[in-house]
């Protein structure tokens, strides 16, 4: 295509044809799963989404020569993520793209070479890419699995931006995997083992969270995290704002014996957050314009309170730093997941998991990974480009 144009959004109006636009270039896909519009909108609202509130974001969006739309882009620079250290990843001069959709490879050019001179006027040394929106949100393009639906809170993009993205001179700098596992079966006697090891050390407790002190057990939580992933390629801090704003968000899928906090000692030192997939049933709920029926709200509804069958995903995990690279650090982290997937699979008919993602250099996870007998099934790489 030749004929068309890339103007910034500057209203409410804008900000609706560029969300509304990811159903459209998707819609051809067996594999996309349509989340609910509204969240979609909020997500790339100032004054909604609390990302905004230590970030700019700037939305771009190309139209034919008849007004039609036919591509998005997100340029954004995190004001936190500039001040992290440039070894572990971004830091100064670091900025960002991402939610890219385009109908042809010149068009995703020209959308590309937009989001990188905002962020050159913007001051901005090197372009990260694709984030949609912050590392904690949908990082990365995903270049292997596409043959299956991503779970909750994972991207799903069309195979041919890959090399439309590397053709403008990106390099992968990480690998981002997930991991698929087979619920129902135990796990190998090796982790057996370990796991029962464990339960006969009286200095280890691993409990469920209370939901009755939602707040208190996400300050622990995040305590946690934030102290375990610190080191970590691409760490950015969580503010307290993002904490609640996701934990309201996420409440409804919070089931206490899928969330655990292990305890050394009286010292809650780990946990492993699992989340029922929604993606399972918003696939068939959500309309292809990301606005349910009736139908679809009741049947969202029903399964949000049975929460069956539904298979699950570990999106976050973490063991205090000081006990990391430890055997304690293993025996803890295999403990919570047994009693998890005992757990998925009694109360929720749960017969798949899906652990990430994962850092493709940290070892001690992809380690554990294995031992569990689990297989990559996703890969999504994270591209960087000098400005």
């Amino acid at each position: 295509m030749t004929d068309f144009t890339v103007t910034a959004v500057t209203d409410k109006r804008g900000r609706e044809d560029f969300v509304d636009f990811v159903y459209v270039a998707n819609a051809g896909d067996p594999h996309f799963v349509p989340q609910l519009r509204a969240e979609e909108l909020e997500k790339f609202t100032p004054g909604g989404n609390p990302y905004h509130d230590h970030a700019r974001c700037q939305l771009f969006l190309a139209r034919d020569g008849g007004g039609k739309i036919v591509g998005r882009i997100a340029a954004h620079i995190d004001e936190l993520a500039i001040t992290q250290p440039a070894e572990q990843g971004m830091g100064p001069g670091c900025g960002f793209w991402g939610a890219l959709e385009a109908n042809d490879e010149a068009i995703a050019d020209a959308l590309i070479e937009t989001a990188e001179e905002w962020l050159r006027k913007e001051g901005m040394t090197r372009a990260m890419a694709p984030m949609n929106l912050s590392v904690w949100e949908e990082p990365g393009l995903l270049v292997k699995g596409h043959d299956h639906p991503p779970m909750v809170m994972m991207g799903h993009h069309a195979a041919k931006y890959r090399d439309w993205i590397e053709a403008q001179g990106y390099t992968p700098v990480k690998t981002l995997y997930t991991y698929d596992l087979d619920i129902t079966k135990p796990f190998p006697p090796l982790v057996q083992r370990i796991v029962a090891s464990g339960e006969r050390n009286a200095r280890i407790k691993v409990r469920c969270v209370d939901k009755s002190k939602f707040d208190a057990e996400a300050a622990i939580i995040l305590d946690i995290l934030n102290d375990a992933w610190c080191d970590n390629w691409g760490f950015v801090p969580i503010t307290d704002k993002e904490v609640a704003y996701t934990g309201k968000k996420l409440k409804p899928l919070v089931k206490e014996d899928l969330i655990r906090i292990a305890e050394l000692d009286g010292e809650p030192v780990a946990f492993m957050m699992t989340l029922p997939d929604l993606n399972q049933v918003q696939k068939r709920a959500v309309g292809p314009r990301g606005k349910p029926s009736i139908l679809g709200w009741v049947r969202l509804g029903l399964w949000l309170i049975r929460t069956k069958p539904a298979d699950m995903r570990v999106p976050l995990m973490g063991v205090r730093k000081k006990l990391q690279s430890s055997r304690i650090a293993s025996q803890l982290a295999f403990m919570m997941i047994e009693y998890i997937r005992t757990a998925a699979v009694a109360h929720y008919g749960g017969k798949r998991g899906e652990i990430g993602w994962i850092l493709d250099d940290n070892q001690g996870m992809n380690s554990i990974a294995r031992e569990i007998d689990s297989k990559v099934n996703k890969e999504y790489l994270i591209y960087d480009k000098t400005l």
